[in-house]
C-alpha cells in the first residue's frame, strides 16, 4: 500500500500542503461512504492542481465524552494512513480530538483551524457531519462560514449499501453478530486486526496448534469465536488460517486474546506486527471437557476454515 506523510494540528503544516483539498471526518473503517468522500475530495484536488488531505480525528470524540465506552475502532490510525494513500490522498492529517478542540465555536474552527492555520482551499464532508462546541455546526455551515474566507464545501451523500445506508455502526453491528462477510462488503475489504505479536501460554503449541496471540487493544470486540482467517506478514506474505477471538474457557485464567493459527507455517513471529483478516465464522467459543475432545475439535475448525478460504476471494489489502 502507498505510503503518505501524516501531519498533527501542533505542527505546522508544509508550505506546499496549503491550499489543499480536505476530506473531512473520522472516516474510522473508510468504508464505501468514508471513500465517497475522499473520493470527491481527491477529484476535486486533482481538477485544481492541489494537495489531497485526508483528515481523521484521534482518539474519536466519544472517547472524550464517554471515557468508559468498550472498544469500538474498526482501523488504527497506522492502518488509515495505508487507505487514504491506497485511495490517492497525498497526505494524512490527525486532528486530536481533546478539551480544547470540543470547546472550539464552529465559526473558530472554519476560520482559525481550517482557513488559517491549514490554510485549506475546499473541504468535503458527508451529510451527517457535525463540528464546534455542542455539535453547533452542520455541513453546509462549513460553506456558509468559510465564505467569506475563501474556503469552498462540498457534502457528499450517504452510500447505499444492502437495501440501508453504509455506516460504521453497521458494520460494527454485524461484527458483533459474527458476520464479517456483510462487514467485508461496507468496508470493501475484510476486517483486519492488527498488532504485534506476544507470547501468550503456550497452550496452543502444546495441542499442536502453535498460535500468533495478538491483544485487541481499542478494536471492536467482534463476537467471540472461532474464525477462518487470512494473515498478512510484514513481508507482504499472506497465510490462510484459524482463529479464535475470546478468553479460552477451556483454560485458566481467562485471557482475551486473538489467537490464529496458520497453516503448514512455524517460523517465529514474536515482536513482528502482522494483519489478521476475518473471512468466516466457524462456531462460538466453547469449553471442552478434555484437551483430547478439543484437539478434536480443533482440528474440525481447521478443516472448516479451510474450506471457507478456498471459496472466498484472495483478500484485498486490509490496511
Amino acid at each position: 500500500m502507498s505510503s503518505i506523510a501524516r501531519f498533527g494540528i501542533d505542527t505546522p503544516l508544509p508550505e506546499h500542503m496549503r491550499g489543499a483539498i480536505i476530506a473531512l471526518g473520522n472516516f474510522d473503517g473508510f468504508h464505501q461512504g468514508h471513500q465517497a468522500v475522499a473520493g470527491e475530495a481527491i477529484r476535486w484536488a486533482r481538477e485544481e492542481g492541489r494537495p489531497a488531505i485526508i483528515a481523521t480525528f484521534d482518539p474519536h470524540p466519544v472517547r472524550l465524552f464517554k471515557p468508559d465506552t468498550p472498544p469500538f475502532r474498526l482501523t488504527t490510525l497506522d492502518q488509515r494512513q495505508r487507505l487514504f494513500g491506497a485511495a490517492g490522498a497525498d497526505a494524512m492529517l490527525v486532528l486530536a480530538f481533546d478539551r480544547q478542540l470540543a470547546a472550539t465555536s464552529a465559526q473558530s474552527f472554519v476560520r482559525d483551524l481550517l482557513a488559517d492555520r491549514l490554510g485549506a482551499s475546499g473541504v468535503v464532508t458527508g451529510e451527517d457531519f457535525t463540528f464546534g462546541k455542542g455539535r453547533e455546526g452542520s455541513a453546509p455551515d462549513l460553506g456558509t462560514l468559510g465564505a467569506d474566507l475563501g474556503l469552498r464545501s462540498r457534502i457528499v451523500s450517504p452510500v447505499q449499501g444492502g437495501g440501508a445506508v453504509v455506516s460504521s455502526t453497521r458494520i460494527r453491528e454485524a461484527l458483533k453478530a459474527g458476520d464479517p462477510q456483510l462487514a467485508a462488503r461496507l468496508l470493501t475489504r475484510p476486517f483486519a486486526i492488527e498488532g504485534p505479536v506476544v507470547h501468550g501460554a503456550k497452550n496452543g503449541r502444546q495441542l499442536g496448534y502453535p498460535t500468533a496471540n495478538l491483544e485487541l487493544g481499542q478494536y471492536l470486540r467482534p463476537r467471540y469465536g472461532i474464525y477462518a482467517v487470512r494473515g498478512r506478514l510484514p513481508d507482504g506474505r499472506m497465510l490462510e488460517g484459524a482463529a479464535n477471538i475470546g478468553i479460552r474457557p477451556s483454560f485458566d485464567p481467562p485471557v482475551e486474546l486473538l489467537e490464529p493459527y496458520f497453516f503448514q507455517f512455524s517460523a517465529d513471529l514474536y515482536g513482528q506486527t502482522i494483519a489478521v483478516e476475518l473471512h468466516a465464522f466457524i462456531r462460538p467459543e466453547q469449553k471442552f471437557d478434555d484437551l483430547e475432545a478439543l484437539k478434536e475439535q480443533m482440528a474440525n475448525d481447521c478443516d472448516r476454515a479451510r474450506a471457507l478460504l478456498a471459496d472466498a476471494p484472495a483478500g484485498e489489502d486490509a490496511g
